[in-house]
């Protein structure tokens, strides 16, 4: 670009700033941030990147790696299965950082255990294996769910329990809620002796969408354990486990600080430990075990999850993470995530091509109402026709502008919003063992040109106005341009209807 179009373009960026500020006022209380991007993230604008990846993974500031790799190099530490001084050492420094979690979600004393995982994934198949599923019992979940919770139902069946799936509704996504208080219901003609589970996420990781924590009482009313997935939700919304009380909690730390990777947890409610059978057991996870006696005695609380050795290295760099959102506060956080992705929303809804055809199609609610910092979206030419979410990721690669395409690891809320069907499924269910999401995606073009994915732009800790102006500037840049459609099919974007050309 020339000086003069490097010009042009920062006017424009400012005059849309100055109507930004003025529509949202409050986005001037972040302006701490601002601060630490400069200071701890400046390799972002360093290098000219823009990130909108969030729902992914988070950034890490540079003080969180300063002071872990500090503490690595000043201590000595070694595997905590021991009681010597290095191990000991290790294990004070693990227990605080438990603590730390615990503390963090303002867990009530006693009420609640953590147990350290790979990552939220690890978490959630301990519930699936270990929860005591049986003929009688339920497993119900929500058709927006990660595919960690939905593989869950696959230990459910295993062990004869039925598995039920609540809707949801068009075009917010939100869940069905008549429907789901039908399924709740179910209990109420079925086995409430057999251990029944409740599995929602707190946010989607697809459309942004915040699904009502009552749930969890509602739910517990009527006789369900309740499994909630809070790892797209807390790392921009406070979770307090002394209002809401799920008997399980998945929590992912790079999602919510991005360092370090690796580490993941499960928070349990002590009274629902009984709930819970390990099918086998591992090096750490016994306080006895023996060959000749064919016996073992599982170590109690989170010991007894905490598979083989954990990530000791790591895990204290949790707790640096969590006191690095403490100051900046999580509040402040939210309140900035929610004004950009108004904005953000607001101009995207707004586009269109010469024609007067609409460009974006959002996936989700189309303004902040519960709803966090994650859009989905898809662009279209000006004759209807998708643009190929897949090129449009490459050219913001090449823009500098990391986003992200597909089906988010969550099928059921991405299968609600392009309308597929149950033959749609069963098509690629009978392509056999060779299926993926590419060749599903080419199915689906021959079905009548439905898209089996989206473009996923997610907001959070160091965002600012700049990225999602540039976003949007990318986003401009499609108007008018045919070369990227596939399929034939147009989507009246008004409407919110599928149709077929000349139908």
């Amino acid at each position: 670009m020339s000086p003069s179009g490097v010009s042009q373009a920062s006017a424009a960026e400012d005059q849309a700033r100055a109507a930004f500020l003025q529509k949202y006022p409050e986005f001037e209380r972040t302006a701490r941030i601002d601060a630490l991007r400069a200071s701890d993230y400046g390799r972002l604008d360093a290098q000219g990147q823009i990130y909108l990846d969030y729902t992914g993974g988070s950034l890490y500031g540079e003080s969180q790696v300063r002071e872990h790799s500090n503490l690595l190099t000043r201590h000595v530490f070694s595997n905590p299965h021991s009681a010597n001084l290095t191990s000991a050492a290790t294990t004070d420094l693990v227990e605080r950082a438990r603590r730390a979690v615990l503390q963090y979600v303002n867990a009530p004393p006693g009420e609640y255990v953590a147990v350290f995982t790979l990552n939220a994934t690890g978490a959630l198949k301990h519930v699936g294996e270990s929860y005591t599923f049986a003929p009688g019992g339920r497993y119900l979940l929500t058709a927006d769910n990660h595919n960690s919770v939905n593989g869950i139902r696959e230990f459910a069946r295993a062990k004869g329990a039925a598995v039920d799936y609540a809707p949801l509704t068009m075009p917010d996504l939100r869940i069905d809620e008549p429907r789901l208080s039908a399924l709740l219901d179910k209990l109420d003609r079925a086995d409430r002796t057999a251990s029944n589970l409740f599995a929602f996420p707190a946010q989607s990781n697809f459309s942004g969408v915040k699904h009502p924590l009552e749930l969890v009482e509602r739910a517990h009313a009527k006789g369900w354990d309740v499994l909630l997935d809070a790892a797209a939700f807390v790392p921009t919304n406070r979770l307090d486990l002394s209002v809401v009380r799920p008997e399980f909690v998945s929590l992912s730390f790079y999602k919510m600080f991005g360092y370090p990777t690796g580490v993941g947890c499960l928070l349990i409610r002590s009274l629902a430990l009984r709930k819970l059978a390990r099918p086998w057991y591992a090096g750490g996870t016994v306080n006895f075990a023996t060959v000749r006696g064919h016996a073992h005695v599982l170590a109690p609380r989170e010991a007894g999850f905490e598979d083989g050795t954990l990530s000791y290295l790591s895990i204290p760099a949790v707790e640096i993470g969590l006191r690095h959102l403490e100051s900046i506060g999580i509040d402040i956080i939210q309140t900035r995530v929610r004004c950009l992705t108004g904005w953000l929303l607001e101009r995207l809804l707004a586009l269109q091509h010469s024609n007067g055809r609409h460009m974006a199609r959002i996936y989700g609610p189309a303004d902040t109402t519960m709803r966090g910092g994650t859009i989905a979206l898809n662009l279209y030419d000006p004759d209807g026709h998708l643009l190929d979410y897949r090129r449009v990721e490459e050219l913001a690669s090449v823009q500098g502008i990391s986003l992200r395409t597909g089906c988010f690891c969550n099928p059921g809320a991405g299968e609600t919003a392009e309308a597929l069907t149950d033959e749609d499924m069963r098509a690629g269910i009978d392509a056999g063992d060779g299926i993926t999401l590419t060749r599903f995606r080419e199915l689906m073009q021959q079905r009548g040109g439905k898209s089996a994915g989206a473009i996923r732009v997610s907001l959070g800790l160091v965002s600012n106005f700049a990225d999602v102006h540039r976003f949007v500037t990318f986003a401009e840049s499609f108007r008018d341009q045919t070369r990227l459609a596939i399929g034939e099919i147009t989507f009246d974007i008004d409407s919110c209807r599928v149709m077929r050309d000349g139908s």
